[in-house]
Parts: C-alpha cells; structure tokens; sequence
C-alpha cells in the first residue's frame, strides 16, 4: 500500500478518536484524583526553565512515537490506540475548554504548535502502520520477508521527518503559546 494510503487510514483513526471524544458527554469529566496528580505533575514540570521544559516536551512526544514505532509490529495496536486515543483526548478536552474559555482560548493554545506537532503525529503514526503491517505480513508470508527491510527504511525517513517536526513543535508550544494565552 502505498504512503499516502497510509496517512488516510492515520488521519481516519485520528478523526475516529476525535469523534469519540465529540460524543462523550462533558459531564464525563475524569476522577478528581487524576486531576490532582496531572495538575501536581504539570506544576513541577512548569517550574523548570523554559530550554527544559522544550527539551521535556520534545522528548516526551519523541518517546511516545518511538514506542508506537517500535511496538507496531504487534498487530499494529500500539499506533492505532495512540491515534484514537490522541484524538479522544483533543476532542474531549477542547470541548471542555471551549465551556471554561472560549473557542478563540483553544484555538490560541493548540493551534501554534499544532501546526508541526500534528503533522508529526500523523506521518510518525502512518510510518509505523506501514511498518507493522508490513512485519506481519512477513511474519506469515515467506515471500514478504525480503520486502522487511526496505520497508523499514522508507519508514524511518517519514518517521525522521515526523521526530524533526517535533522539535519547533515543543518550542513553539513552549514559548509562544503561553503569550498568547496570557
């Protein structure tokens, strides 16, 4: 299949996420003690200076696509769980900061960095689809296996573009969103 099939099977996993988190009542809100402990946990990551704070951000969302990556060959799960998940979770909280904020509040606070870290998420999450598929499919057809490691190259060059559009991603999410959110 080729890349660009991959990248609407990403973004209609993603859009299923989203949908999901559209149709989950807002009064669903998450336990108190979740909400504590990520209130705790981001309050100690903001207390670090700002290089740290971009350098946290890029890792973390570098690790989670590196982990998808790496894991995809089994069954392909690990992507498509981070995709609906990803998405759920956009909708699901923008839907609850548009009822506090505003839309325009939303709108200044994911749209800066969403513009790369997007576009990351997509073409990392299609490179591991299209590697864990094709692994599987090499795992039970012996005629696939010498197609492995030329998939896994093809792959890795969208995954390096996905990891390099990380990286103005955590820097705009950590320096400029905050202005315009003040």
């Amino acid at each position: 299949m080729s890349y660009k099939r991959w990248i609407i099977v990403t973004v209609f996993l993603f859009g299923t996420g989203v949908a999901f988190g559209l149709a989950t009542p807002a009064g669903s809100s998450l336990p108190s003690e979740y909400i504590t402990t990520f209130e705790e946990q981001l309050a100690s990551i903001l207390a670090l200076p700002k290089p740290l704070i971009a350098l946290f951000i890029f890792l973390k969302n570098t690790s989670a696509l590196l982990i998808s990556f790496v894991l995809s060959p089994v069954l392909c799960l690990v992507p498509i769980l981070a995709l609906i998940i990803n998405g759920w979770m956009i909708a699901f909280v923008s839907t609850l900061v548009i009822e506090e904020e505003s839309l325009g509040f939303l709108l200044a606070g994911l749209l800066p960095h969403g513009v790369f870290e997007l576009p990351a998420l997509i073409l990392g999450q299609a490179a591991a689809l299209s590697f864990g598929t094709m692994a599987v499919l090499a795992l039970f057809k012996k005629e696939r296996r010498n197609l492995l490691i030329p998939s896994l190259k093809r792959n890795l060059k969208y995954f390096m573009v996905a990891l390099a559009l990380l990286l103005p991603a955590a820097i705009i999410e950590t320096y400029i969103t905050p202005l315009l959110l003040t």
